[in-house]
């Protein structure tokens, strides 16, 4: 039975995961991976966007937002994991996958070992290659930072790097959204991330496998993951489709939400429209027999 609406729950791999879950029963699945240290709800305007033609849904990554910590050390091949067991328990057999960030570190590890679950990609500011040394080590002294200073200075240090200089004047309903999320994640959770993004595998070589369309998305202003990450990606995927959102850092779904939102629909309405016109059809002609038999009962009483 499929639950619907915003902030279910459901056990999955021996802990609670908190997802959302919105659009029509039969309509292609896509599935939403949030970024660090984010949760669901940095989707929720691309959601209400998609919600009509297509079943979307949003979940929180393990020790995010609203679902439980579990008890393994975090890892990106665990949160693949747990994705694969969110996608059983809901019954779905395939689905797209749009990942930001860490979530597309997620998408690609779960593309890489698990091909025939996915049917399309939407890779957004994220990367295939490792932690340069040099990065490995400002995670490892962000950990002492938190643990020392606590989470409200990280996630004022962190929101510097998240959006670009200009989205400080122009987007400070999404700024204190994003400093909010960050602060209602435990310290817990924020220390254990950054040692599963600091130890990930690259996916690079497996770039080239990838035979489903992808589009890459990526903030013309992102300084962690900058353009010239995706170019690359782009480079090695066949078939693949890369847009530079204007104006957006990092975040380039809360900073260029129109833009973002646009490249969305424009990627992921052709691919679904011929699976949208035979589920029609199919309900139309399950409608039609239920007319003709119900014309065929009125006719037989009549008589």
């Amino acid at each position: 039975m499929r639950y619907f609406g915003n902030n279910i729950s459901m056990v999955v791999n021996e802990m609670v995961v908190s997802y959302s879950d919105l659009g029509p029963d039969n309509a292609p699945v896509i599935i939403f991976i949030h970024g660090f240290p984010l949760n669901k709800s940095m989707w929720n305007k691309q959601v209400e966007v998609l919600k009509d033609n297509f079943r979307v849904i949003a979940y929180d990554i393990r020790g995010h937002g609203e679902s439980d910590t579990g008890n393994d050390p975090f890892s990106i091949d665990l949160f693949v994991d747990d994705l694969i067991r969110f996608m059983n328990a809901l019954k779905i057999h395939k689905a797209s996958l749009c990942g930001l960030s860490m979530g597309g570190y997620i998408a690609l590890k779960a593309i890489e070992d698990n091909s025939e679950r996915f049917e399309a990609l939407v890779l957004c500011d994220t990367t295939c290659k490792t932690d340069l040394p040099k990065v490995k080590a400002t995670r490892l002294k962000t950990i002492e930072n938190i643990i020392k200073n606590g989470v409200f200075k990280y996630a004022d240090g962190s929101l510097k790097n998240l959006f670009s200089p200009e989205s400080f004047t122009t987007k400070q309903d999404e700024i204190s959204s994003v400093k909010e999320m960050i602060m209602n994640t435990s310290e817990l959770s924020l220390c254990s991330t950054l040692l599963a993004l600091s130890a990930r595998q690259r996916t690079c070589t497996g770039l080239p496998e990838i035979n489903v369309p992808v589009l890459i998305l990526v903030g013309e202003k992102d300084g962690i993951t900058p353009p010239a990450a995706s170019r690359f990606m782009q480079e090695k995927i066949k078939n693949s489709t890369l847009h530079v959102i204007e104006g957006a850092g990092h975040l380039s779904n809360l900073e260029n939400m129109e833009e973002f939102n646009q490249q969305l629909q424009l990627f992921f309405d052709p691919i679904y429209k011929n699976q949208q016109n035979v589920t029609q059809s199919s309900e139309n002609t399950v409608l039609r027999d239920l007319r003709n038999k119900l014309s065929m009962l009125l006719s037989f009483r009549s008589i």
